[in-house]
């Protein structure tokens, strides 16, 4: 009787701890999503030079993949490149600081640095150093840690949006920022937030907010595609910010996403900031369809 009650006390206390384990905090439940029109496990990887190995953003420029433009968050230097070439070019536009992402528009560079400074110069790495001549805007964006900047050249317009939500635990803020096409310089900025309810409702706990790490936006849909490499979360929200879907991001192959973009083939490009085991990359995902 004694051994029956001490196996059934030792499975009772099993099924507690599983249970426990199980329920922990962060754990993320399997959700049903729609089909994602990209494999996530099926990319083209493009390994990045030592230079990039913390490479922190990148863009093209009105979705021309043929170079790709790219910045790494120690040093303020915009990089170009060719897919699948190591060899990189560059140009110095700053001093040594945080940059975490840059966004190309009219053919003018704007890089964000993690306080919110603004820099803009023309895209032209010919001159090894542009310093002196770049435009740069401290207070304009309000207090807060950036790590996303996006130009949509429709809406002559840049978007940014702040890492964490703050104490606002489930809207993530944002700006927009209306851009002169001629003088090039940034004009009114608009608050922007969206609810972040959906993504609690599909089983992801997001207790500051969603981590925004990079935002680009898709060129045909219009649907607006958000990484947080905190959560290894890609969100995908339609044009007005209301959010649609969740997809969970393997960290053995985004092993920290800080950057996305589109080319004019629909093509993804993710980018991954490497460390002291794994090189910095840019991920190419096909799309399924193109319809």
């Amino acid at each position: 009787m004694k051994q029956l009650l001490s196996k059934t006390l030792r499975s009772l206390v099993l099924l507690s701890i599983v249970s426990l384990l199980a329920c922990k905090p962060g754990t993320k439940p399997s959700v049903q999503q729609p089909p994602l029109n990209y494999n996530l496990a099926a990319g083209e990887k493009f390994n990045m030079p030592e230079s990039l190995l913390e490479i922190s953003g990148m863009a093209f420029n009105n979705y021309d993949p043929t170079s790709i433009y790219a910045i790494q968050d120690e040093e303020g230097r915009l990089f170009s490149l060719n897919w699948g070439n190591k060899k990189a070019t560059s140009v110095k536009f700053g001093p040594r600081g945080d940059y975490e992402d840059l966004a190309i528009l009219n053919g003018q560079v704007y890089v964000v640095k993690s306080s919110g400074d603004l820099y803009s110069f023309p895209l032209n790495t010919d001159n090894g150093d542009i310093s002196s001549t770049v435009q740069k805007w401290d207070d304009f964006l309000p207090k807060a840690e950036y790590e996303s900047l996006y130009a949509d050249e429709q809406e002559q317009m840049l978007y940014v949006l702040t890492k964490s939500a703050g104490k606002k635990k489930r809207k993530t803020l944002g700006f927009k920022i209306k851009v002169d096409k001629n003088s090039k310089d940034l004009g009114t900025i608009t608050e922007l937030n969206f609810d972040q309810d959906a993504v609690q409702s599909m089983g992801y706990k997001i207790k500051l907010g969603l981590r925004v790490s990079a935002v680009s936006r898709h060129p045909k849909s219009r649907e607006w595609y958000i990484l947080s490499s905190a959560e290894k979360l890609l969100v995908i929200a339609n044009p007005d910010w209301n959010i649609k879907s969740v997809y969970d991001l393997d960290s053995s192959t985004f092993n920290q996403t800080e950057g996305i973009a589109f080319d004019k083939d629909l093509n993804l490009y993710i980018s991954n900031e490497g460390d002291e085991i794994t090189n910095g990359n840019i991920l190419k995902f096909k799309p399924l369809s193109t319809n």
